[in-house]
């Protein structure tokens, strides 16, 4: 996974996955970009990646606005030279207030494919020329198992990670001339902060759970649905990220690849 002198971009990289992908990105030899819409956040992961001895910044990117995420590929180029790699991490579950909600609105579907789906294109669009021109690039998008298998009362947020999964593809027979790959990563069960909004939520989730903490709605969710039997970590997903970065995988595009423990096989 030797991603040595690269230079990488993350989205959404202030916490969870896109934390845990920036670090490992590092530690296999990147200089890596945070992006993220909270500054303050998307610095201290910056300044983790900076501990670690390679170059880092901290950018704050909307990515449900091209201009932000045309100036965050600008800033990037900027500062360490080139774009080598791309992992669209941000994403959302729904708009503010969804877990208080039954079924998701229109906020909820209009803010779901803003940043899921187009958030994912616009920056895509905003990087792919830089990677067109050095005819190079890795691009990453984060999909999930619920974009490849409906979930009851979760509708719009299946739609938006099918949808990802097919603008990966997409996205692979357009850049492939160019020498860019583009895959997508699945995850499973990751105990994060917004799967800990759900575990308190519980409504979406079919096996009983009452009297149950979040933490425990989680493990018995686990428990029930992983033939592993184990949750699945973050840094499992950097792990993934970083061998899709590297040319190791070079010939690997178009894919949709699931990490979760057997929980899904296709």
């Amino acid at each position: 996974m030797n991603v040595t002198d690269k230079a990488a971009v993350v989205t959404g990289g202030r916490r969870g996955l896109g934390r845990a992908i920036a670090i490992e990105l590092a530690r296999n030899g990147a200089d890596v970009a945070v992006a993220d819409v909270d500054p303050g956040g998307a610095q201290q992961v910056a300044d983790e990646i900076l501990a670690l001895g390679r170059r880092a910044l901290a950018i704050t990117v909307d990515v449900t606005d091209q201009a932000s995420a045309d100036r965050m590929a600008e800033d990037t180029v900027s500062h360490l030279g080139r774009i080598d790699i791309l992992v669209n991490n941000a994403g959302i579950i729904g708009a503010p207030g969804w877990e208080r909600r039954p079924r998701a609105n229109d906020e909820d579907w209009d803010a779901l494919y803003q940043v899921n789906v187009r958030g994912i294109a616009r920056v895509t669009d905003a990087v792919a020329g830089h990677m067109k021109e050095a005819r190079y690039g890795k691009i990453i998008n984060i999909s999930s198992g619920a974009g490849r298998q409906g979930q009851a009362e979760q509708t719009a947020y299946c739609i938006s990670k099918a949808g990802v999964i097919s603008l990966t593809q997409a996205s692979a027979l357009e850049l492939a001339p160019y020498n860019i790959n583009v895959n997508a990563i699945c995850p499973g069960l990751l105990w994060t902060p917004m799967w800990e909004r759900i575990a308190d939520r519980k409504a979406w989730l079919p096996e009983n759970t009452e009297g149950l903490t979040p933490r425990e709605v989680f493990d018995q969710t686990v428990a029930t649905r992983t033939p592993l039997g184990r949750e699945q970590q973050p840094e499992d997903i950097g792990h993934l990220a970083a061998f899709l970065a590297s040319d190791s995988a070079q010939n690997i595009t178009g894919q949709a690849i699931n990490v979760n423990g057997g929980s899904r096989m296709d």
